[in-house]
């Protein structure tokens, strides 16, 4: 049982493969001449090459020198002197050639509206422009090499077949037939005076180097794209089919037609992947005039208005599109190829772009609106593709190309894509009115030099031998040549023939007539003469014919020993190209696996180059950072170094400080037994004594001298915890003097840092009876420093027990206390800095909240000083004599020895921090 096999979509042939060679696209400038000379002019000409744009001098003003001189190159620049002819022979001519040569062009000129793009493409009389000079280039080229007409026609699919002469023929007879116009003398087409002589006789130019063994056929065709919409223009429309015919008499006649407006074209994609626009008529034309022709019966249809800018506003986007078709003869050089494979399309397309212009300019309304609206969204979306063009290529980026996105881009799709060459003319009006307008069409243009398109692939060659044309007509020229010679002898015998003498008369009338006889016996006797002269001449003749047909044998023969050979020298070469193919096959294959390769190669070196480029970059990123770095290591090194000097320099000091405060700490123990120890001894020696003797005055040892400013411990610098005494070293309770026995504050006795002054006491102090102070009760204090409080690290110090202590009074601190004290500092005006205690109570308010009210402020002031006197002021002096006890008192020997001075054990303020008075015992 047979098993059916699906059916599977051919699938489409692969592209062709990318060409490694580019070109840039060839960017144009024409300058259009202005209309009236006192015109301001905005555009100068200063190379070949290069323009310079000023900018008017109201755009100066309005946009306050915004708009500065702009210089813009190009690959030529032509300036409002230039010819016709000139252009032509710079942009087109190379285009042209190429055509010839098998290879596809694209030629557009672009510019604002009014800028001359339609003169530059079409041109007027005596003045023909780059589409008719393209069409004569073209068909003075290749006349002599014209195929017969419908030998080549087209598919519908953008490609050619194939007819035999004998096939041409029969479709010329039976397209002829079905003409319905007859052919009447007062029906012949004559040529529209708007066209005539577009071209002089002397400008007409030539193409070098075309195939002579190949026969070629021009066709045309001729679109427009409006409202983004294509129509073609040589299509039957209405206005053609009510146009009046002519019968056979020469009378016109009026057909009933219906209206069938336009149909719009689609675009398709062919086998090989190149646009056409499907249902387009071509033409097949054998001159230049009736190409011309073809193309002004299709530019009579095209869409133009009269705006406030232009008189004739070209509306839509033209395209003349010229097919060049050739195949090689076959090898008698007789007659076409008959091998499809072997035909070879080129086209050029020649664009005439609408220009771009603003609605408020040109004072278009309604559908004049629309159009201008379709033609700058289409010229946008042909920029936008140009651009991502150039981005992909300068940046390689893979954006998709919005092709699709206009009719315009979309159709012209495969010639940026590598199918032929681009060129464009832009053209450009000088006047200050278009400045805005001209400077974004120079941006577009320089932009669009930056875009490459690769090279189109030269065509392959048939394989055929060269110059089979001419050998054709040699051979026929010599065969022509022979029939004459051989018609010339045949003639020479019949007149030799003819050339006989007559016969005499023969008629006998008498029986004795001997005249007549002897007469005809001669006239016979000469005419075997010439004849027997006539058949050696024959004779000669027949031999010298034969001794030519045995040299044209012998020639025959020698050139079928030729062809002989040559046929198997062709064997040959067919062997060695068939080998030759099978190699480049291999090798095509071996180089699209190299290509790939290399792809591969060139995307990891790329990869590799960009992640080398970023360790570079990290690199150098580190190494500035390392180099930063040491650079702090260093300045950090030498400011380490310094600090540590400096502290190394402040720590000697404070050892030295420290030495000397225990040193001082010593001599005050020793100081204070040895007053112990003397109390003790009097207290003996009065009890053992009757009387009080006089105590003998004694030498005391002087204070040491208070430490300046900037010798002063800091509070970071005083002793540590574990560098104080232990408890076993302070001394017991029972050796510290009882609360008794200490002085009040009024009985102490002042000292250089006191508070604020109080009244000087006039007796010697006492030993009242002992007063609690009041912060020794429950009363709580609020004790509120603030952060800006300097440690001055003197020795008497302000102490308030059962304290809080806060830097910022807050409501639950005040809460909990009844008296408030703040600790300000303030400079004096001796330099100095004196702190004052403002002191105040803590009343609850009737809202719930606490305030603050001040009683007392308590000045302590610092001064740098000598060492006090010893000695009494003669004031004091005065005042013990007249009984008064007087501060001075202090300063005598008995005073001084009658008060015991104790420090606490571990206190690093040095001595004096607490003074408790106590007087000696006396005998009652």
């Amino acid at each position: 049982m047979n098993r059916q096999v699906k059916c599977k979509t051919p699938r489409k042939p692969p592209k062709k493969p990318p060409n490694s060679q580019r070109d840039p696209v060839g960017v144009y400038l024409r300058v259009r001449p202005l209309v009236a000379e006192d015109e301001e002019c905005c555009i100068e000409v200063i190379s070949s090459s290069t323009v310079q744009l000023h900018a008017p001098e109201g755009f100066r003003v309005n946009r306050n020198g915004e708009y500065k001189e702009t210089q813009y190159s190009f690959k030529k620049v032509f300036g409002v002197s230039v010819s016709q002819m000139e252009l032509f022979e710079n942009v087109a001519k190379p285009l042209v050639v190429d055509l010839l040569h098998g290879k596809n062009g694209l030629l557009f000129t672009y510019g604002v509206t009014g800028s001359g793009k339609t003169f530059t493409m079409t041109g007027s009389p005596g003045q023909g422009g780059l589409l008719p000079r393209s069409l004569d280039m073209i068909f003075n080229s290749v006349s002599p090499f014209q195929a017969k007409r419908y030998v080549f026609k087209t598919d519908d699919k953008n490609g050619m077949e194939l007819q035999c002469e004998v096939d041409a023929v029969l479709e010329r007879q039976r397209r002829e037939n079905n003409l319905t116009v007859l052919k009447t003398p007062s029906s012949r087409q004559k040529v529209d005076p708007e066209i005539g002589d577009m071209l002089k006789p002397e400008e007409a130019c030539k193409a070098d180097g075309v195939d002579e063994d190949s026969c070629y056929s021009v066709f045309v065709s001729y679109i427009e794209i409006y409202n983004n919409y294509i129509y073609d223009l040589l299509e039957e429309t209405q206005e053609d089919a009510i146009k009046p015919k002519w019968n056979g008499g020469g009378t016109p006649v009026r057909q009933n037609t219906e209206f069938i407006p336009p149909q719009s074209k689609i675009l398709r994609e062919d086998q090989n992947h190149n646009m056409y626009v499907a249902g387009c008529m071509e033409v097949e034309v054998k001159s230049a005039e009736e190409a011309f022709q073809v193309f002004w019966r299709g530019q009579k249809k095209r869409k133009v208005a009269n705006t406030r800018l232009n008189r004739e506003s070209s509306r839509s986007h033209s395209v003349f599109i010229i097919k060049l078709a050739q195949v090689p003869l076959d090898a008698d050089g007789a007659s076409v190829l008959q091998d499809k494979n072997q035909v070879s399309v080129s086209q050029l397309c020649l664009v005439d772009l609408a220009g771009s212009e603003r609605t408020g300019r040109t004072g278009a309304e309604g559908t004049r609106i629309r159009e201008a609206g379709n033609i700058n969204q289409s010229l946008l979306n042909l920029r936008t593709c140009l651009e991502i063009l150039r981005e992909n290529q300068m940046y390689g980026t893979n954006k998709m190309v919005p092709y699709r996105d206009s009719k315009v881009s979309h159709l012209f799709k495969n010639y940026f894509d590598g199918e032929g060459k681009v060129r464009m003319v832009v053209c450009v009006n000088p006047k200050a009115d278009d400045y805005e307008e001209t400077l974004l069409v120079m941006r577009f243009a320089e932009m669009t030099q930056e875009v490459e398109v690769a090279c189109p692939v030269d065509r392959p060659i048939c394989g055929l031998t060269p110059g089979r044309r001419h050998r054709n007509q040699a051979f026929r020229e010599e065969i022509s040549q022979r029939l004459e010679d051989r018609g010339d002898a045949m003639s020479a015998l019949n007149g030799v023939v003819l050339s006989l003498p007559p016969l005499p008369t023969s008629e006998l009338t008498d029986p004795n007539d001997e005249i007549t006889i002897p007469r005809l016996i001669e006239a016979l006797e000469n005419r075997q003469r010439i004849r027997q002269a006539m058949i050696e001449e024959f004779n000669r003749a027949a031999s010298r014919m034969k001794s030519m047909l045995q040299e044209l044998d012998s020639n025959v023969t020698s050139t079928e020993n030729v062809i002989f050979e040559q046929n198997g020298r062709l064997a040959e070469k067919d062997k060695a190209i068939h080998n030759n193919q099978t190699e480049i096959e291999r090798l095509e294959k071996k180089t699209k696996m190299q290509e790939h390769k290399i792809d591969i190669l060139q995307k990891t070196t790329k990869i590799y180059e960009d992640d080398k480029r970023s360790l570079q970059q990290e690199l150098e990123t580190r190494g500035h950072r390392l180099q930063r770095e040491l650079s702090e290591k260093r300045r950090m090194e030498q400011r380490m170094q310094g600090m540590v000097s400096d502290t190394q320099h402040k720590w000697e000091k404070e050892c030295e400080r420290r030495v000397n405060a225990m040193q001082l700490e010593m001599q005050n123990k020793l100081w204070v037994k040895d007053e112990k120890l003397k109390q003790l001894k009097a207290i003996v020696t009065e009890s053992k004594t009757p009387g009080r003797p006089e105590p003998q005055p004694r030498q005391t040892q002087p204070l040491p001298q208070r430490p300046s400013r900037e010798e002063r411990p800091s509070r970071e610098k005083r002793p540590s915890r574990e560098e104080r005494p232990s408890r076993e070293e302070r001394p017991s309770r029972e050796e510290r003097p009882s609360r008794e026995k200490q002085p009040s504050r009024e009985e102490r006795p002042p000292s250089k840092r006191s508070a604020s002054p109080s009244p000087v006491p006039t007796t010697m102090p006492v030993r009242p009876r002992h007063r609690r102070s009041r912060s020794a009760g429950v009363e709580k204090w609020v004790d509120h420093k603030p952060p800006s409080s300097l440690d001055l690290g003197t020795v008497l110090q302000p102490v308030i027990p059962n304290a809080i202590q806060v830097s910022v009074p807050n409501e639950k601190a005040l809460s909990k206390c009844d008296r408030y004290v703040l600790t300000h500092q303030e400079v004096a005006s001796d330099g100095e800095i004196q702190t004052k205690l403002i002191k105040g109570e803590v009343i609850k308010t009737r809202g719930g909240g606490q305030s603050v009210q001040f009683t007392d402020i308590e000045t302590l002031k610092q001064e740098h000083t000598s060492v006090a006197s010893r000695k009494r002021k003669s004031s004091e002096g005065a005042a013990a004599a007249s009984g008064n006890q007087t501060d001075g008192a202090w300063t005598d020997v008995e005073t001084r020895c009658s008060v015991a001075l104790e420090m606490r054990a571990g206190s690093n303020m040095g001595p004096g921090v607490e003074h408790h008075g106590i007087t000696k015992r006396r005998k009652p």
